[in-house]
């Protein structure tokens, strides 16, 4: 019933806002990237103050506003897991006064998951780059003497009654279900409302083991209230260089995708406009400052161009929806 309401919501959204958009697009088409920015550009954000994306607005927005001489003003626009937002950014004029702020499971895993939203993260928007990044922290219970991904496969085969995992949104469950298909351990979700609970569902024992962001796990793992297994990422991370990588695990053929956040405008943008904007973008990833304030709230600063973001953003989506379609999860 929620996510049937839900569409219903977005469906009502984009009628709305395709009737209003075009006539502004039109209009505002005539602009080019010399007079750009001609007024002040808002950041749409799809989560409420104090998360990580708008964490991340937050932090880009004085610098953008100082790159393109124009005030940035970060707007929530909170519902429907973040796609009420994408469906409103889509909607106004394209003519680059209004950005988004957007991350995988709100675009790419939506995408992969759902066939029937009113938008498409390449096609209604423009990746104009990747901003900043994270990977997933795999943990378990303390309470069964597992050391190692292979003894956690190893005990989830010998017990599978007791073989479970928490999952607060399908970012953590299809990761959670791809390994399952690559070890073939069993594993029953248990939904969560968050990843706090999540994993102190792994802490009380309620929970076998789980996914999760990796700043969660470090100081439940470092105060032994769970175990941190390995990470998903490539490298291992500082803060628990002690936890080796999935690939170091002796697991390297399971592919867990980048999370990442990252900056869009509005299809239909002009290209002279998008160029601007994806310059100004990666020049403020680049500044020392915004690299540090990044990496506080425990992203990893990137600032890749606009096409090699949207190529990832489209590898992600297949990635995401063969998981979805071998495991035959449902997520409506």
């Amino acid at each position: 019933m929620r996510s049937t309401r839900v569409r219903r919501i977005l469906f009502g959204v984009f009628a709305c806002g395709v009737l209003v958009a075009a006539p502004l697009g039109q209009a505002c088409a005539q602009e080019d990237a010399a007079s750009y920015p001609s007024k002040p550009i808002r950041i749409i954000v799809g989560f409420a103050a104090g998360g990580g994306n708008d964490l991340v607005a937050r932090i880009v927005a004085p610098k953008l506003s100082e790159t393109l001489g124009q005030p940035v003003i970060v707007e929530n626009r909170p519902g429907a897991a973040g796609q009420l937002a994408v469906v409103y950014a889509q909607s106004q004029s394209a003519d680059g006064h209004t950005l988004l702020i957007g991350a995988t499971g709100q675009l790419a895993i939506a995408t992969a998951i759902y066939s029937n939203l009113p938008f498409h993260p390449t096609r209604s928007l423009v990746p104009l780059t990747l901003l900043g990044s994270y990977w997933l922290a795999i943990a378990c219970s303390t309470q069964h003497g597992i050391g190692s991904l292979k003894d956690l496969v190893a005990f989830a085969k010998a017990n599978p009654d007791k073989s479970n995992y928490p999952s607060s949104s399908p970012a953590f469950t299809i990761p959670a279900e791809l390994f399952k298909l690559k070890t073939g351990m069993p594993g029953q979700t248990i939904p969560y409302k968050s990843t706090n609970e999540m994993m102190l569902s792994i802490a009380a024992g309620q929970t076998l083991f789980g996914f999760a962001d990796h700043p969660i796990v470090i100081p439940l793992a470092r105060g032994g209230k769970i175990r941190a297994l390995a990470m998903t990422g490539p490298n291992r991370l500082p803060e628990l260089p002690e936890v080796p990588t999935v690939a170091e695990s002796g697991f390297g053929n399971i592919d867990i995708r980048l999370q990442w956040i990252g900056a869009f405008a509005a299809a239909g943008t002009p290209p002279a406009i998008v160029q601007k904007l994806e310059a100004a973008m990666r020049q403020v990833v680049a500044n020392p400052a915004v690299r540090d304030r990044l990496k506080a709230v425990a992203y990893t600063p990137d600032g890749r161009p606009g096409e090699e973001f949207r190529q990832l953003i489209e590898d992600d989506i297949k990635a995401y929806a063969d998981v979805v379609k071998a495991a035959n999860l449902k997520f409506d």
